[in-house]
């Protein structure tokens, strides 16, 4: 997909937004203004670093992830340097897609490494809550609905759906935000640490749970509009 304005130009704002929204399915940000307002701000920065190669700031994010995880260890005071790490590698996570939508980079590679790193991202936001007092069990829980409703969506898009859904109430943004909000109240409200990270952990659980819910009912009204479709079964409903 060609993104890039005349002569090599960064996109507006309206441009880039749409080219988002193309290559998300057809996604809407106006849907969420979390959404919206936070892909705005990953494009503001994104026309002030355009020269950046975006496959260095997908590298650069999920080693700030990781290091969300190092933090929340010593737990304490060190769980609000957590929390802004959390924030920052999530906000170069759509950095980097900024940049290469906005400057004409993107491709189908890209796109793929990102949502891999993506999930990588996700993978140390529930392990930071882990280290920080969450049970195991509520950690784990929290990781997989971050990953659950994107895998539901890349399955139905090899099922032949061009649309991606609505958005939910537990898209990317509001990840980032939960699980960083979460790590850096636990650091500020030191002595209920832990149960304010088994809250907040809890919380995100439930939204993504929410967000599964509603995404299947969308995604299930899209595949059973398909005829022919791999994923459905013989006369009588059964699969192979």
């Amino acid at each position: 997909m060609d993104c890039a304005g005349e002569d090599g130009a960064v996109l507006s704002r309206e441009e880039y937004l749409a080219a988002w929204s193309s290559w998300h399915g057809g996604t809407e940000p106006a849907e969420s203004r979390l959404v919206r307002g936070w892909l705005s701000l990953a494009y503001g920065l994104a026309r002030s670093l355009a020269g950046l190669p975006p496959l260095l700031v997908t590298a650069l994010g999920l080693l700030v992830s990781v290091g969300a995880v190092g933090a929340a260890m010593p737990g304490g005071r060190w769980l609000v340097a957590a929390g802004l790490l959390v924030g920052f590698s999530g906000l170069l996570d759509s950095l980097d897609g900024a940049l290469a939508i906005a400057t004409g980079r993107a491709s189908r590679r890209g796109f793929v490494l990102d949502s891999a790193v993506d999930r990588l991202t996700e993978a140390a936001y529930a392990a930071a809550l882990w280290v920080a007092g969450a049970p195991g069990w509520l950690a784990v829980a929290f990781g997989a609905l971050c990953w659950l409703p994107d895998y539901l969506r890349a399955r139905a898009g090899q099922a032949g759906v061009d649309e991606t859904g609505a958005l939910s109430v537990w898209e990317r943004p509001t990840r980032v935000v939960m699980a960083g909000f979460t790590l850096g109240g636990a650091g500020v409200v030191v002595e209920a640490a832990r149960t304010v990270v088994t809250a907040g952990t809890a919380t995100g659980a439930l939204l993504g749970a929410v967000a599964v819910a509603q995404l299947g009912v969308s995604l299930r009204q899209a595949l059973g509009g398909r005829a022919g479709s791999p994923m459905d079964g013989p006369p009588g409903g059964h699969l192979p």
